[in-house]
């Protein structure tokens, strides 16, 4: 087995994604604009966006698998599923009703859950099943320098209401904010520990690369312009605890500008430097992506 597949092993993940014209995750408080760094202007994205493009491509993956559902998903309530749980394990504890929800759900398994949600059982002071610490955790994705988002105003030669073309109105006018170019960086690590107890696969650590690879080819959508995984390493520990912080590892993948007195607006405008000489014993480098080569 590889070791990026053994699920006994710890993991360090660098992720590099890019976007062209569009909007890579809007903030809902500020108009949708580009969500940035206040202070910095560096362009951000969250964790909880990247896990979302996650989930939305493995049922792509692994069509009509029963292992590989996903249990947060648009127009499903989470109540139901859970007590899903509690109705196929009558009288079981907690603990069954996390293997049960573990075992069916794939983002679950990976990331967890909170299940303490919906109606008490009888006789019993708490509802739900708990909740399950995932062993995968995720960053933010930051820009690697500032962003300059841009607010377009659009036109549409239609009206929305009867009674303004009655008007004589013909157009309408709205906005669509876009980052000219923006190279992101994120983070990812994987407590084996943890993957034990969800009971995490090589199965689906390899589902888990193939969904990062290709979750920006199967979330395109005019809002988001052209968005690219441009890197996906990782950095594998011989066991569980790991041989060196998680650090020392992702620092050695450096960004820089090729041209420093020139705006980025592609990739190859980055120069990116990958250093692996003198790794620390036990580690195995992978690289599932790398644009720049």
């Amino acid at each position: 087995m590889s070791a990026h597949l053994d699920p006994a092993l710890r993991h360090d993940v660098v992720m590099l994604f890019d976007v062209t014209d569009g909007n890579p995750n809007g903030d809902p408080d500020a108009g949708n604009r580009p969500r940035t760094d206040d202070e910095s202007g560096q362009g951000l994205v969250t964790d909880v966006s990247l896990k979302r493009k996650i989930r939305d491509v493995i049922p792509e993956i692994k069509p009509g698998d029963a292992r590989y559902g996903i249990f947060v998903e648009a127009g499903f309530a989470l109540n139901t599923r859970i007590e899903e749980a509690g109705t196929a394990l009558a009288g079981g504890s907690v603990a069954d009703k996390q293997r049960w929800l573990c075992e069916r759900y794939f983002d679950i398994r990976m990331f967890g859950a909170v299940l303490s949600t919906g109606q008490k059982e009888e006789g019993k002071k708490t509802a739900g099943a708990g909740q399950i610490r995932g062993p995968w955790q995720f960053t933010f994705g930051r820009s690697i320098h500032a962003i300059q988002p841009v607010d377009h105003t659009i036109t549409r030669v239609t009206q929305t209401r009867q009674t303004d073309i009655d008007k004589g109105e013909s157009t309408e006018l709205g906005s669509k904010w876009t980052v000219p170019y923006g190279l992101y960086r994120a983070h990812a690590f994987y407590s084996a520990s943890r993957g034990l107890k969800t009971g995490v696969t090589s199965e689906d650590l390899a589902t888990l690369w193939t969904a990062m690879t290709m979750m920006f080819d199967h979330d395109r959508s005019a809002t988001r312009g052209e968005m690219t995984l441009c890197g996906l390493f990782v950095f594998t520990h011989d066991n569980a605890f790991g041989r060196a912080p998680a650090v020392s590892l992702t620092q050695r993948l450096r960004l820089s500008l090729a041209d420093p007195d020139k705006p980025a607006r592609q990739r190859g405008d980055y120069l990116r430097h990958l250093d692996l000489a003198d790794l620390p014993a036990g580690i195995s480098p992978w690289r599932g992506v790398d644009l720049w080569v």
